[in-house]
């Protein structure tokens, strides 16, 4: 008899293996079971899809065309925003 070692990537293929077992075609020697992947890590982003590169603070300059006094305004907003995490609470 020959032994070979199988990764099973898919539950279709190990429910097919398992009914080979069951034919005694085939016989399962050690079952591994590897912890499924959190719900978190899923919705995050599998690696199967291309990362995309991280934008850079530079990349955006320019791109909100706002009026003197709009630019104004917003740097305030950051500059508080800012402060909030610097203060005890």
């Amino acid at each position: 008899m020959n032994t070979i070692l199988l990764q099973i990537t898919n539950e279709k293929a190990y429910k097919i293996i398992q009914g080979l077992e069951e034919l005694d075609i085939v016989k399962i020697l050690h079952k591994t079971t590897e912890p499924k992947e959190s719900l978190s890590k899923k919705l995050a982003g599998s690696s199967a899809r291309k990362e995309e590169p991280q934008k850079k603070a530079s990349d955006f300059r320019g791109k909100l065309n706002l009026t003197d006094d709009e630019y104004q305004e917003f740097q305030k907003y950051v500059a508080d925003g800012r402060n909030e995490w610097e203060r005890d609470i």
